[in-house]
């Protein structure tokens, strides 16, 4: 399948700093990303990023799975918000919480997330933040970096539409290596969510083929 060329309604899942958020909500409002930053929806009424929503202006809702009698009732209410926002796309942007399998498939090929490390290594359940870059270093690795992925129904296992490494020091502790991996996540993420706004993106059961642009440059993306 082939992106629609329907200008995208990012609704984005947060639930905690939002630095990741804020700096693809900019890009959309700077028209680097051809989006609208429509919705943040937060699992935690706690989470910075509601904050930095707020700032600039996008509106939020807090929808946390232990506010719900069951998991359908939860969906539901993920789903609600998404339709009155209008979204048609959804980035995760440091989200905690299990996806449901009922907005998985409303959102097939229409939501990606970004995974700190070169998937599949390193990935699954228990796998986020800082327990990625221990993993990485306590297993020896020589190269680690960023992934951004379609969602589907387990942990860090959709189509891979980027990624980009960098090298582990072997002086590096976790808190060194998941510096120098964020700094290229936001790059990457930006650069991969305007392809899709671009339409530029297909997906053949897990192959992710980038098109060229229209006037057939197929050079990558300038950075963000």
């Amino acid at each position: 399948m082939t992106t629609s060329s329907e200008t995208l309604r990012v609704a984005f899942f947060v639930s905690g700093n939002g630095s990741t958020f804020e700096h693809l909500a900019e890009k959309m409002i700077s028209e680097f990303i051809p989006a609208v930053p429509a919705l943040v929806v937060s699992s935690s009424p706690k989470a910075y990023a509601l904050l930095r929503a707020e700032r600039l202006g996008i509106p939020s809702a807090v929808i946390a799975r232990k506010n719900f009698a069951s998991p359908a009732e939860h969906a539901q209410a993920l789903l609600q918000a998404l339709r009155e926002h209008h979204c048609n796309f959804i980035a995760l942007a440091g989200y905690l919480e299990w996806i449901p399998p009922e907005v998985v498939r409303e959102f097939r090929h229409r939501m990606l997330n970004i995974h700190p490390a070169l998937l599949p290594a390193f990935g699954g359940k228990g796998m986020y933040g800082m327990n990625v870059h221990k993993a990485v270093i306590e297993y020896g690795a020589r190269l680690s970096g960023a992934t951004v992925h379609f969602v589907d129904e387990e942990y860090d296992h959709g189509p891979i539409l980027a990624q980009q490494a960098v090298l582990v020091s072997p002086n590096d502790t976790p808190e060194m290596l998941a510096e120098r991996v964020h700094e290229i996540e936001l790059h990457l993420y930006a650069n991969a969510i305007r392809l899709v706004a671009q339409s530029r993106v297909r997906v053949q059961n897990r192959k992710v083929v980038i098109l060229p642009t229209p006037d057939h440059d197929t050079d990558s993306p300038r950075p963000a």
